[in-house]
């Protein structure tokens, strides 16, 4: 019983230590993220800005944040919608990061707002990813469309569409992209598009795919019913997370 006690202690001071909520805004919008500092940080401060999906700061971007802290990565966790819009489900989801979509420059400031605050919170501004997850996953292109201040970019079947009046620049840092082999949300245009984008900015770009796999496979709420478009897949999911270790084995080199 005591060394339960110990245990369950120890586990709740490390998840104190890691989380820690920090406010900020937009204009007279209130936004709040959260910055997990890992007990002990990798030596030349690499650090990571995490995009949610859809549905904002939840328990999956938690735990992803919690699991990189783990790995020495200190990591902000951004809050794109403002504390007072947060959806309650997936109808109010859809029109806040339908707005965001349409809206993309205000999108954009969100995100580099979100940078901001990791490196006040101690980042090393030379040393910082972006990941994001579906909505979030086309916030982390995004921040490489804008050339953002980051050493390269995650996105985990994340949307991939771009205006077509948007004009192409070249893009510096370098993307990965890890995407579900069956994921019909994202048509073969929007793919084909996005991968002719890649080439004219000249970007160092990869692109996975994960078979069986559809939208949001790494959310383990998500469910297990390919059918419904949406639905977590265990092997993508661990294979994708180690594609990302990889990529920053790379790129934080």
């Amino acid at each position: 019983m005591k060394s339960l006690f110990i245990l369950l202690f120890g586990f709740t001071m490390l998840a104190s230590h890691a989380q820690k909520a920090v406010s900020y805004s937009d204009g007279n919008q209130k936004l709040e993220g959260f910055i997990y500092n890992p007990e002990k940080e990798i030596s030349n401060g690499n650090s990571v800005l995490l995009l949610p999906a859809w549905m904002g700061i939840d328990n999956n971007a938690k735990e992803n944040a919690l699991e990189l802290a783990k790995l020495g990565y200190k990591t902000f966790v951004a809050d794109i919608y403002g504390i007072d819009k947060r959806p309650t489900n997936t109808g109010e989801a859809g029109k806040i990061a339908g707005y965001f979509k349409t809206n993309i420059k205000e999108y954009q400031n969100r995100i580099q707002l979100a940078l901001n605050e990791l490196i006040k919170n101690g980042a090393n501004p030379d040393k910082i990813a972006v990941i994001g997850y579906c909505f979030g996953g086309t916030g982390a292109i995004e921040a490489a469309r804008t050339n953002m201040k980051v050493k390269g970019v995650v996105s985990f079947h994340g949307g991939l569409g771009r205006d077509a009046s948007r004009t192409i620049e070249p893009i510096s840092t370098k993307v990965l992209v890890l995407h579900g082999a069956d994921d019909f949300y994202v048509p073969e245009t929007e793919i084909k598009a996005f991968q002719d984008e890649m080439r004219t900015a000249k970007a160092d770009w990869q692109m996975i795919y994960y078979a069986n796999s559809v939208h949001a496979f790494t959310h383990k709420d998500a469910g297990n019913d390919n059918s419904k478009g949406a639905a977590y897949n265990e092997k993508a999911a661990k294979r994708s997370w180690q594609a990302m270790k990889d990529f920053f084995d790379e790129i934080f080199k």
